[in-house]
């Protein structure tokens, strides 16, 4: 039996979400962070190929990174499980926003999360400059990013329901945490009406409202 090692508070819930969507028997283990530092405790990063979560077992098989546990259970799952079938006219759509939500969103917003903090703790008398750094960092390379993706999203949803059609898949399932997480962090805008819509349908998902049940503690900060 796959297990799923989930670490509280953090984007293995994402996983979480998936196994509850599909239905499927799994194993389930608790991880609380480390009270001083809020990362992973040691028995989780020992068992990690990376030290972080989300991690599966399945038998002798670790895997981590979410999108790689994703495909794995979905290959276990069956033919077409939440995931266009190869000939299908939504395969090329799922594709994208299935590794957007990590390589073109998640990183620059967690990149952004990173900067705010660090201009914030950093001592007074440098802060000026640190702030007018990296916030022309911000306004260069990260927020043009963000935009150009949130854009996209946003003249998708006019014309469907779904990331990737019509139907929910697991592109909704890894994107959906990562808007999430904007919206918490108050980055979604009212300029985007349509994607607001689509994560007020994601929250009203009885797999989603299952897994934030299970896990307890979820409140979206730290990712």
């Amino acid at each position: 039996m796959i297990i799923l090692h989930h670490l509280e508070n953090s984007q293995s819930i994402r996983i979480l979400w998936l196994l509850e969507e599909l239905g499927m028997d799994y194993g389930f283990k608790m991880y609380d962070r480390d009270k001083k530092t809020m990362l992973a405790p040691d028995d989780l990063k020992a068992l990690s190929p990376l030290g972080t979560a989300p991690v599966l077992t399945d038998g002798d098989i670790v895997l981590a990174e979410s999108n790689a546990i994703i495909d794995y259970i979905l290959d276990k799952a069956g033919p077409n499980a939440l995931r266009p079938a190869t000939s299908d006219a939504d395969r090329a759509p799922y594709l994208f926003w299935f590794h957007a939500a990590q390589g073109s969103y998640q990183s620059i917003l967690t990149m952004s999360f990173v900067l705010s903090n660090t201009t914030a703790k950093t001592p007074f008398l440098i802060r000026p400059l640190i702030s007018k750094v990296l916030g022309m960092t911000q306004n260069l390379f990260i927020k043009p990013r963000l935009k150009a993706v949130m854009d996209k999203m946003e003249a998708d949803l006019s014309s469907r329901d779904f990331l990737a059609g019509d139907r929910f898949t697991a592109a909704d399932i890894a994107f959906g945490y990562t808007l999430f997480m904007a919206d918490m962090r108050g980055d979604l805008s009212a300029a985007y009406p349509n994607t607001k819509a689509y994560l007020q349908r994601m929250n009203a998902r009885e797999g989603w409202k299952k897994a934030l049940a299970k896990d307890g503690k979820f409140q979206g900060i730290p990712s």
